[in-house]
């Protein structure tokens, strides 16, 4: 039973009363009014602007004012970089007589870049020819303008989907359908472009990067043969083009100043376009944030902002520090939170924004109250009138976190807008087919269901719809797949595995929904959408697994499969009614966004959901955590340097959102995550001034007996045996395994490195330990064999009998338990070596060397 009544606290669990509560300082009152005196030389450029009610303060005066050669402009959120960015523009052309064709201003999006146009010409002063002359330009219009200047005529050819279907066609032609993602391929192709290499240098070291290859070698000269590029052709080509001196050298003499805007969010091919532009005349001026790069996924570059005044010697830098968007509190937290991070440029942000109330803090017990309590709290806002629904933005770290909001929005008839994912949960592809067995479990004749069921029998989908229809004109069955049966064109192992999957099905409605999920999940589904290459595919397999884990999270509200249906169709249809508020701009509706799509955006009051261990941070980043047997079976090994990155960007993801907020800031972290438990962030800990300690050290430490526990700060313990704030407090206990013939310790959920359903075993997992607790984080963080722990002292090892995969591509090994003389363990050990968990194959029996962790018995 959910409980209907929100609370938020003043501190985060974990955070004393006594704790101070973060608050960054007021800014100075001083404007241009006062700092830019009547007898200054450009005096009437700022009295005009102050007299169109633009009154600029001492770090913009100072990056407007400046003239030639490179200037980094670190702009803290909300702190008037556009208007900075304009005023500049205007400068350049009112008082150092700069020709308006001389300036060239690039950006990220076209309603930025329209945005600074209007600016522009909003300028007191300002022509509208010189405001149209100004070259205001996105990356991407600026490659193409220059390609078309030069005679390439190719169409552009960038809607995803049919992109998809492109290399969907492609993978069937090659025989190769079930073995990659559309998105997945085309995202190794983007990241590889914008490095600025070309598809025929991939790699083809292993035989699925040569498919891979192969594969997107076929999508290229797709495109060739109907004249067409994508997005990322265009820069590839302008940055080529750029290294003709003919080409290049015109334009550098006609743009002889230059403005970046959003310059953290810049990848290598658009740092390298913009260098070759300013390499003759040095007039670069950047604006931008290094505690706001949250898209290196894109192939944004930190460094950028970091190294730009050792690629620009003797740049000047100036610092936008003052914030006129959030209450100093809200501000105050967010500066406290991401001052942690050792990557950045030192900067504090002084608040001159409007007051409004101090963050508050809730730890609902999961996904499903946290919805309950956010929505209910929105409702009861509108209600009194404290905001409008269009006040409201609910943020969140993945697509399929938002979920349970999703759901509630929706059954609460509260107007919403969700910005760039599926319309529903349920419908997403990767979710659909597994909705769709249990829509055949209870209607075999459901044809709209067909479909989805014949990819995981790795059956065309057209050819295979096709042969049942033929067939059932002839014979209609009950279950119409059954045809597929006696389909000559499958193999007589695919024909019973059809029948096999039948059988599943008319089984699946006498199950509890999570069970059924679970159960197709064990026999079929994750090894169907885990084909492909590990190493090149594991970030979209790690969301993948997210999702389908979200998925069953959503079902144990359930007891029927035929109640889960009713209530998934019925999200979708009445979602369908409120999808007019889409098209509208001015709709008063809640905006519903992940964090990365919040970006550049503001709003008076902000529900940051999911502030939690393994949500934000998300659980990529926290691998630290994992126990070196488990980490040997990751398919991509990470060292701790990328780990650390990683939490850096976590912590500026949950930066961004915080600084989203003007004057009311709630923020939820669910006491556990699909099922399991999970801590407060420790981002919000740090902030309140408690001391995380690494849990790498910590596992060295252990071997020492020194202790370190979770969330400690002034001698308080974050998760004490008391009831903080009348909140309830969760305590977390070793991971414990029954019935199985090897052991596996400290299991992260999200990661899911052991528990694949492959083995055919619904575990019974226990909650983890914090305060002063270890077991298992005696596994040496060396990797095995070493022999010496972290501090270089001697250790002792041991060899114990392992089950390690077979295949050569596949790191995983477990340990095996020692025979017990039992009828069960004999019966085991009939049955030989379990699959493997991470790819699924055959295991063998090996050795292995490891530290000695003082498991007598084991």
């Amino acid at each position: 039973m959910l409980s209907p009544n929100s609370t938020f606290y003043a501190r985060p669990l974990g955070v004393t009363p006594a704790a101070s509560l973060p608050q960054s300082p007021s800014a100075p009152l001083e404007t241009s009014r006062q700092l830019v005196g009547d007898d200054h030389q450009d005096a009437p450029y700022f009295r005009s602007l102050e007299e169109a009610g633009i009154r600029l303060n001492g770090p913009q005066i100072s990056a407007v004012r400046h003239g030639k050669g490179p200037l980094l402009t670190l702009a803290g959120a909300g702190c008037g970089k556009t208007t900075v960015l304009a005023a500049r523009a205007g400068y350049l052309m009112e008082v150092s007589g700069v020709h308006a064709g001389s300036i060239l201003l690039v950006t990220f999006t076209n309603k930025a870049a329209a945005e600074m146009k209007d600016r522009i010409a909003s300028l007191p002063g300002i022509r509208p020819a010189a405001a149209r002359a100004v070259q205001a330009r996105t990356f991407h219009s600026f490659a193409l303008t220059l390609l078309r200047h030069y005679g390439v005529q190719e169409e552009i050819f960038g809607e995803p989907r049919a992109q998809h279907t492109v290399i969907k066609m492609l993978l069937r032609q090659y025989g190769m359908s079930e073995a990659f993602q559309p998105e997945s391929l085309l995202s190794m192709l983007s990241a590889w472009k914008m490095q600025g290499s070309e598809t025929t240098d991939l790699p083809e070291k292993s035989q699925e990067e040569r498919d891979a290859k192969r594969v997107l070698l076929g999508y290229e000269n797709w495109k060739r043969e109907r004249n067409k590029m994508d997005f990322d052709d265009i820069l590839l080509r302008a940055a080529a083009l750029l290294r003709d001196p003919a080409v290049l050298k015109p334009l550098q003499q006609r743009f002889q100043y230059i403005m970046v805007d959003e310059f953290q969010d810049t990848n290598k091919l658009q740092y390298e376009i913009v260098q070759k532009l300013a390499s003759a005349h040095r007039n670069l001026m950047v604006v931008g944030d290094d505690d706001q790069t949250i898209y290196t996924f894109n192939g944004a570059r930190q460094e950028s902002i970091l190294e730009f005044d050792k690629v620009y010697p003797g740049a000047r830098i100036v610092t936008l520090d003052i914030n006129y968007r959030s209450d100093a509190r809200i501000l105050g937290l967010g500066s406290e939170l991401v001052a942690r991070n050792k990557r950045r440029r030192d900067k504090r942000l002084r608040a001159a924004g409007h007051r409004g109330d101090a963050p508050r803090f809730a730890t609902p017990s999961n996904a499903e109250e946290e919805a309950a309590w956010v929505v209910n709290q929105i409702c009861q806002q509108v209600e009194e009138g404290l905001h409008t629904y269009r006040d409201i933005a609910i943020l969140h770290r993945t697509a399929s976190s938002s979920r349970a909001v999703f759901e509630q929005l929706v059954l609460k008839d509260v107007p919403f807008v969700q910005h760039g994912a599926s319309p529903v949960f349920y419908d997403q592809s990767l979710i659909r087919p597994l909705m769709d067995h249990m829509r055949l479990s209870l209607n075999p004749r459901a044809v709209d269901a067909l479909p989805s069921a014949l990819g995981p029998l790795y059956v065309s989908r057209d050819a295979g719809l096709e042969w049942i229809q033929r067939s059932e004109q002839q014979q209609a069955k009950k279950y119409p797949l059954i045809h597929l049966a006696k389909w000559d064109k499958l193999k007589p192992f695919q024909q019973e595995q059809v029948k096999e999957r039948i059988k599943l099905i008319k089984s699946l409605h006498k199950m509890k929904p999570v069970i059924a999920i679970q159960e197709m999940r064990r026999q079929f589904y994750d090894k169907y959408m885990e084909s492909g290459d590990p190493s090149i595919f594991t970030h979209y397999k790690e969301t993948m697994l997210e999702t389908l884990d979200e998925f069953e999270a959503a079902a144990k509200k359930f007891e029927t499969v035929e109640a889960f249906i009713e209530f998934a169709d019925e999200l979708s249809r009445r979602h369908r009614e409120m999808e007019s508020l889409r098209r509208s701009q001015d709709s008063d509706a809640v905006q519903l966004m992940t964090i990365h799509r919040a970006k550049g955006l503001e709003f008076p009051c902000v529900y940051w959901i999911g502030a939690s261990e393994g949500i934000v941070p998300h659980s990529t980043a926290l691998r630290q955590d994992i126990p070196e047997d488990q980490k040997a079976a990751l398919a991509v090994q990470q060292t701790d340097a990328e780990l650390d990155m990683a939490l850096e960007e976590e912590r500026r993801l949950a930066y961004v959102a915080i600084t989203r907020a003007k004057k009311y800031l709630y923020v939820t972290s669910p006491a556990s995550h699909h099922g399991k438990p999970a801590d407060v962030s420790r981002f919000l800990l740090e902030a309140f001034g408690l001391e995380v300690p690494d849990k790498r050290k910590e596992r060295d430490d252990s071997r020492t007996g020194h202790s370190a526990s979770y969330g400690k700060g002034s001698g308080q313990s974050a998760r004490s045996g008391t009831r903080a704030e009348g909140r309830d407090v969760v305590h977390r206990r070793a991971i414990s395994y029954s019935d199985r013939d090897h052991d596996v310790h400290n299991e992260r959920d999200e990661d899911r490195l052991s528990e694949r359903r492959g083995s055919g075993q619904i575990r019974n997992h226990k909650a983890f330990s914090t305060t002063g607790v270890r077991q298992g984080s005696q596994v040496a963080s060396a990797s095995s064999g070493s022999g010496s722990s972290s501090s270089g002292r001697s250790e002792r090892t041991e060899t114990v009998a392992i089950w390690k995969c077979s295949s050569s591509t596949c790191k995983a090994w477990l340990r095996q338990k020692p025979a017990v003389p039992t009828a069960k363990a004999a019966k085991r050990a009939a049955a030989g070596p379990p699959p493997c968990p991470l790819c699924s194959g055959s295991m063998e029996a090996g050795t292995r060397e490891v530290p000695v962790t003082g498991r007598a018995g084991r």
